[in-house]
């Protein structure tokens, strides 16, 4: 605190400070992106003030993965990164798959980064953010075993997440005898290398990293779905989502998300995802 002690000293402070507020948003930071104004954060609805709460199914390597509070993955990095240029603090609430789009409906947290398709389904419950990356599912299978291919799963049983697209997949696709829903996408891989279902259904990177990490495990073949992922937020939060697709499009356009996403991945993103947009239905 400034203690003017004259006349004189007051004046020049005055002024001062009349000046200081004339320069105001004079400085790049403070210049409105795409010509609109972006909300404050003190504007957004949030579970827990001053931070961005985001449910994630942990773990589903490599987009989410660690121990609390070292949460990992490309999901973490990406919804951090976006939060911070919401000027936001980030809490990961670790939540199953099954329950998490109940339980951002519910506002138990601002909104669900894990590894989410944009579905017509899903969105009768919660709307979706600009998609962040093109997914699609893989074949789990024993290392040199029978299954090979999708149409080896005629009269198989096949494991899966349940509430993934995986599971969608299995059951609308395939001629699979019987579909083994599980918790964890951990405890499918563990019930194929047990013997317990013949192959598992899941996205493409995760499988791969499974099939690294779990002898005797491999991927037999990618499934192109053209499923595309997206941040999910309650309906009627449509300053944040939108504030939230403004801050992912300025990650794409200066460069940040492709380093994020060379660092998960080690290649660069489909320039379809970077030109990527969404509207809810």
């Amino acid at each position: 605190m400034i203690l003017v002690r004259s006349h004189r000293f007051a004046l020049v402070a005055l002024l001062a400070l009349a000046l200081l507020g004339a320069g105001c948003g004079d400085d790049e930071g403070d210049e409105p992106q795409d010509g609109g104004q972006e909300p404050a954060a003190e504007e957004f609805e949030l579970v827990n003030p001053g931070a961005l709460t985001v449910g994630s199914d942990i773990p589903f390597p490599p987009f989410e993965q660690g121990r609390a509070p070292d949460y990992e993955g490309f999901d973490i990095d990406l919804a951090r990164e976006i939060a911070r240029r919401l000027e936001l603090e980030t809490r990961i609430q670790d939540t199953p798959f099954d329950t998490i789009f109940r339980d951002l409906a519910q506002g138990k947290f601002d909104a669900v980064a894990s590894a989410t398709t944009i579905t017509e389904e899903r969105e009768r419950a919660v709307d979706f953010s600009d998609p962040y990356y093109a997914a699609e599912q893989a074949l789990l299978v024993e290392a040199g075993g029978e299954i090979q291919a999708v149409d080896d799963l005629a009269g198989a049983i096949v494991g899966v997440q349940d509430g993934t697209t995986g599971a969608d997949y299995v059951n609308d696709e395939t001629e699979a005898r019987a579909v083994r829903g599980y918790g964890e996408a951990d405890d499918a891989y563990n019930a194929l290398q047990a013997g317990q279902v013949n192959a598992v259904i899941i996205d493409l990177p995760a499988a791969q990293d499974a099939a690294r990490q779990t002898e005797g495990l491999e991927v037999a073949t990618a499934i192109e779905t053209g499923e595309q992922y997206g941040i999910a937020f309650q309906e009627d939060a449509d300053a944040l989502r939108e504030a939230a697709n403004d801050a992912l499009a300025e990650l794409k356009r200066d460069g940040t998300y492709e380093e994020i996403y060379r660092q998960w991945f080690n290649r660069a993103p489909p320039q379809s995802i970077l030109e990527a947009t969404h509207q809810p239905s």
